[in-house]
């Protein structure tokens, strides 16, 4: 039988009160809380901790703080990409952002999705009120620009060198070489 860690990254519905999961999350909430508040000259602990908290991160990459996720090793960065502050990456499954990317703030990237009626959504476990949950990766290509305040919905691709931009919300895979935004996010241009 398939832990819920497993069901979860296998986009089937899962239990995230699982206490796995919650362990997991709870680590994830101690390494954020310790980035968060860790000296912004300090940059072999801020390495130190993004190594802890990330399934990879590669040389040169910086994350602004407040930064927020749910477990952390779902991530992966790669190099030189710079994450501004106030992000939040719902990485209930695998978020991965290619090298030299530019994240601007407060871009959300969500990965976890719920049924559309609430009969189906929501559901009584003895005295606790749960809600089923999947969850789709999140994949950005190299050289990305994400402008501020977007938000990348769960099963999304975006492609090499995409501008996206700011206040856009992301519901269909990008392709690469192109300028996208609006809500929905849209190509309005070939780059």
């Amino acid at each position: 039988m398939k832990s819920n860690h497993q069901k979860m990254l296998d986009g089937e519905a899962y239990d995230s009160r699982d206490p796995e999961l919650l362990e997991l999350y709870h680590q994830a909430k101690a390494l954020i809380l310790a980035h968060n508040a860790c000296d912004s000259r300090d940059l072999a602990r801020r390495r130190e901790i993004l190594s802890q908290l990330l399934g990879k991160v590669e040389k040169g990459v910086w994350i602004e703080t407040p930064f927020y996720c749910d477990y952390g090793v779902n991530i992966e960065i790669g190099e030189n990409t710079f994450v501004n502050s106030n992000c939040i990456f719902l990485d209930d499954n695998k978020i991965r952002i290619g090298k030299n990317g530019l994240i601007a703030p407060y871009v959300q990237i969500y990965t976890a999705t719920h049924p559309l009626k609430a009969s189906e959504r929501i559901y009584q476990d003895g005295e606790s009120t749960r809600y089923h949950t999947s969850t789709q990766p999140v994949i950005i290509g190299d050289n990305v620009w994400i402008g501020g305040n977007s938000v990348i919905f769960p099963g999304i691709c975006i492609g090499d060198n995409v501008t996206i931009g700011a206040g856009s919300v992301v519901t269909k895979d990008i392709p690469s070489d192109v300028l996208a935004f609006g809500n929905p996010c849209k190509v309005v241009k070939q780059l």
